[in-house]
């Protein structure tokens, strides 16, 4: 398999952008090589086969969704984190999708199943540690509940997004947030 760091990204971009335009059916090793525009076969250069690829997007994914450091510096406010996060997912809302698609994609993998199991737990248990560890309000099932509530508010802006129209996000964020984490009693 190919080494070069720089091309491997691009494809998995490539792929990314493919996944979420057409869906799994439509992602092949082809169809990345078109959207990449490089020759036939590159792809194939970089991934043995589909279910190599399929992990390898997932793993690109949490490349292209970590937010910037800047965005996590300074006073922390869990309002304002997560107004960031939906401006990010809107920004990479093509890499969400593809996010989606994994996901039901899983659902007919087993093997694809037991990486994404894996690969979600691992991340929810670190925003959960890094939450409590900088020192915002809640507990880890409020962390549990506000991400599960923060995907369903994600999912629904992707996929019907008139459908929350008359309820602003931020006044949801506002309500997700004092519902589900209470403040810690200072000691």
């Amino acid at each position: 398999m190919r080494q070069n760091p720089q091309r491997r990204a691009a494809l998995l971009d490539a792929a990314i952008e493919v996944l979420a335009r057409e869906g799994s059916r439509g992602l092949t090793l082809r169809a990345v090589d078109a959207e990449a525009a490089v020759p036939t076969g590159t792809a194939s250069n970089y991934f043995a086969n589909r279910a190599q690829l399929l992990v390898q997007i997932l793993h690109r994914t949490r490349e292209r969704l970590t937010p910037d450091p800047a965005d996590l510096a300074g006073p922390l406010d869990t309002k304002v984190l997560l107004g960031r996060l939906l401006e990010r997912m809107r920004r990479e809302r093509s890499v969400h999708i593809a996010m989606l698609e994994l996901r039901l994609e899983a659902t007919r993998r087993p093997e694809l199943q037991a990486e994404l199991a894996g690969f979600q737990r691992a991340e929810l248990d670190a925003n959960v540690a890094w939450h409590l560890e900088a020192g915002l309000p809640g507990d880890p099932q409020g962390v549990v509940l506000l991400y599960l509530a923060m995907l369903g508010l994600i999912v629904d802006d992707l996929t019907a997004p008139t459908m929350l129209d008359g309820y602003p996000e931020e006044t949801l964020i506002d309500a997700m947030v004092e519902r589900l984490l209470p403040h810690r009693p200072t000691p």
